[in-house]
């Protein structure tokens, strides 16, 4: 890399690492959104997606909050209301703006049912595309699932780190600052010291790859999961001891060099992912890394839920969206501070049927 592709992509690093300001995930193709809307009876058009879209980006705290988002293909070639491509009019009110170029996961041959993500292959076309169109930065999603022996297969974990270092390099090459994004689900009793253990093991896996390749580190940034016990845990575990964990493995495999971190959250609500992300702002101590948000679920499902309460084919309730939205990164915001003053108990994990 040029020294001057270093510093841009160390640029967009650090500007998504913004202290208190965090990602917002709009990067759901249109089958996902098209479910979504199905559920709470808004007809999936494109024209539908597109009005969606806007109304996230031009939230009114927006600025103050958000550092970047991520945008779905699709979008990408969009525009605003008033005729401005959407990475443009975010670009104008200081979030960056990203794509996705990862396609579809496809079953590994010879595991138990793990994936990998396709797409690498076109992927040197795409990123030049997208960073031609006016993002900055990609996103790249490996999902992995712990099995009931309290592992990820070595297969499933070289493929996909090797496979994301791969992606952070090609991104590199055109510009755009990678995000890596080792996604551990939830589903799964596992306890958190087994989530540690598996945590650290792909972590390092990613790291090594990533430099054994000659990824500009100081150029990328971490999208993981929480450190969560599985879902059908029936040890119960605190927000604190979880953000605890989370803390405890970064700071056991993850550089220095890079930036920033932004937690997805995989499926946990606003209110637990908040609290937890509080912890872990709260556990920090002298970590270097931003610890942040990358949410869409945890954000979005709220705002959806508004579109029930009228009869189906109604247009978006669109304004008492953005009005729940400004509350939601309100809340969001605090907890990438740590300043928030979560209820007793709120981010627990809680066994299946514990009250």
């Amino acid at each position: 890399l040029s020294r001057a592709r270093k510093i841009e992509l160390k640029k967009t690093a650090n500007a998504i690492a913004t202290f208190g300001k965090g990602i917002t995930a709009c990067d759901e193709g249109p089958g996902t959104v098209g479910l979504r809307f199905e559920q709470v009876g808004i007809e999936n058009t494109e024209e539908n997606r597109r009005l969606y879209r806007h109304m996230l980006f031009t939230v009114p705290n927006g600025p103050d909050f958000l550092s970047a988002a991520i945008l779905d293909p699709e979008t990408i070639f969009q525009k605003a209301n008033n005729g401005t491509p959407f990475p443009e009019l975010l670009t104008k009110t200081g979030i960056v703006p990203g794509c996705k170029p990862h396609l579809k996961v496809y079953t590994l041959p010879g595991t138990n049912g793990e994936t990998v993500m396709q797409g690498l292959d076109s992927l040197n076309v795409r990123a030049k595309e997208y960073y031609d169109a006016g993002c900055r930065f990609a996103k790249w999603r490996s999902p992995l699932t712990i099995g009931s022996d309290g592992k990820i297969s070595r297969t499933a974990i070289e493929t996909n780190m090797h496979d994301l270092a791969r992606y952070a390099l090609i991104c590199q090459d055109n510009g755009l600052m990678p995000i890596v994004e080792p996604d551990i689900s939830l589903d799964g009793d596992y306890d958190l010291e087994t989530a540690i253990r598996v945590n650290v093991e792909v972590q390092a896996e990613l790291y090594k790859a990533m430099i054994d390749l000659g990824v500009y580190m100081e150029g990328c940034t971490l999208k993981p999961n929480m450190v969560n016990p599985g879902r059908d845990c029936k040890i119960k575990y605190t927000a604190d001891e979880i953000g605890e964990a989370t803390v405890t493995v970064l700071r056991r495999v993850m550089p220095a060099a890079m930036p920033g971190v932004n937690f997805l959250s995989g499926g946990q609500s606003l209110e637990d992912a908040s609290a937890r992300l509080d912890a872990i702002n709260r556990h920090k101590g002298n970590s270097p890394w931003n610890l942040s948000f990358s949410w869409s679920q945890a954000l979005q499902l709220p705002l959806l839920e508004l579109c029930k309460k009228n009869p189906p084919g109604s247009p978006l309730p669109l304004e008492e969206m953005s009005a729940l939205l400004e509350k939601e990164l309100e809340i969001a915001g605090k907890a990438a501070r740590g300043q928030m003053n979560a209820e007793p108990g709120q981010g627990d994990h809680k066994p299946p049927g514990a009250k």
